[in-house]
C-alpha cells in the first residue's frame, strides 16, 4: 500500500490519480497508523514552502515523515515535497525544513528567455542514474512547474538534471529517500514508469 501524505497542499489528488493507473492501492492519509504500515510513502506538493511545513507541524506529519524514513522504507518527494526534505529554502527564509537531506533550494535566476515559474517540458541528464530511472533513456522528457530549484550539497545524490537558465538538480536519491523536482505524475508514459519504478522498490 502506498500512503500519499494529505497535508492540505495542491496536486495531492493527481499523484494518487496516477498510481491507480498503474494500479497501485493508495490511501490519502495523514493518520499516523496507517503511515506507518505502509509499503511506501509520498509527500506530494503545490504551494508554498512556509506553509507547507506549517500544515505539516499542525499534523505532526514531520514527526511521521522522519520516523517513516529511517524505517528503511522507500520515500518519495514530489516538486513542493522534494524541496521540504531539505534544511531551507529562499522562498520562506527562516523556515526550517525537514533536514532529512543537505542542500540549498533557490529561486531561478532572472535571465533573458526565462520566465519564472519555469513552467513546460525539459529533458533530464543522469549525473548518477538512480533506481527511479530504470528502463528511461536519457534525454526523456518530464514536466516541471516551479520557481525555485535544488542545488544538493552532494553531488553523489543527484541521479537526474536539467538546465533551465541554471543548472537543477531535478532528482536525488539517497538510500530510502526518492525525490523529483518534476511531476512524474504529469509527465506521461515517461512520468507513469517513474512511479512504476518507485512503487516496486
Amino acid at each position: 500500500m502506498i500512503a500519499i501524505l494529505d497535508y492540505d497542499a495542491g496536486n495531492i489528488k493527481s499523484v494518487e490519480k496516477a498510481f491507480k493507473i498503474l494500479g497501485e492501492e493508495t490511501v490519502l492519509t495523514r493518520d499516523f497508523g496507517v503511515i506507518e504500515k505502509a509499503d511506501h510513502v509520498v509527500l506530494p506538493g503545490v504551494g508554498s514552502f512556509a506553509a507547507a511545513m506549517e500544515h505539516l507541524k499542525k499534523y505532526e506529519l514531520d514527526k511521521a515523515i522522519k520516523d517513516y524514513v529511517q524505517s528503511g522504507r522507500p520515500f518519495l518527494g514530489i516538486c513542493l515535497g522534494l524541496q521540504l526534505l531539505f534544511d531551507s529554502s529562499e522562498e520562506s527564509v527562516g523556515v526550517e525544513g525537514l533536514h532529512l537531506l543537505d542542500g540549498e533550494v533557490v529561486r531561478i535566476p532572472d535571465a533573458p528567455g526565462i520566465k519564472v515559474p519555469h513552467i513546460g517540458w525539459n529533458s533530464l541528464d543522469y549525473p548518477n542514474k538512480g533506481r527511479l530511472f530504470d528502463g528511461i533513456d536519457q534525454g526523456s522528457f518530464v514536466y516541471f512547474v516551479h520557481s525555485y530549484y535544488l542545488k544538493a550539497s552532494d553531488p553523489a545524490i543527484v541521479t537526474a538534471s536539467t538546465e533551465y537558465g541554471c543548472h537543477i538538480h531535478a532528482s536525488v536519491e539517497k538510500d530510502n529517500i526518492f525525490a523529483c523536482q518534476f511531476h512524474p505524475e504529469k509527465s506521461s508514459t515517461v512520468g507513469l514508469k517513474i512511479l512504476a519504478n518507485f512503487a516496486r522498490l
